[in-house]
């Protein structure tokens, strides 16, 4: 069953940290460019970073030099570091991975910044 699970998500304070995990079953995550995504209330869904099968990475503009995203290819899991999350990082975060000409997504993780 080609599956993606993401966990990790919770309530962080302004300035903290949370680091997502998207774990793949069914698929290779190593094989093709894959990414965070997030959609927060009454948005689009938009793109967090992408890391290509290389390892090369792209960052939204609003999460450069906070957000690191990376993988693991023994674990088959997909990471997002956030660092210094501010209140408008709140969003559900969402995993995406191409797998033989389909994108599978996540069910999402909820990702609250508030004091």
């Amino acid at each position: 069953q080609v599956q993606l699970v993401e966990s990790g998500g919770g309530l962080v304070q302004p300035g903290g940290s949370l680091r997502l995990s998207c774990a793949a079953s069914g698929m290779i995550l190593s094989i093709y460019t894959v990414g965070w995504y997030r959609q927060a209330p009454g948005k689009q869904r938009e793109l967090v970073a992408t890391i290509t099968s290389g390892g090369s990475t792209n960052y939204a503009d609003s999460v450069k030099g906070r957000f690191t995203i990376s993988r693991d290819n023994a674990k088959n899991t997909l990471y997002l570091q956030m660092n210094s999350l501010k209140p408008e990082d709140t969003a559900v975060y969402y995993c995406k991975s191409p797998w033989i000409r389909q994108d599978y997504w996540g069910q999402g993780t909820q990702v609250t910044v508030s004091s």
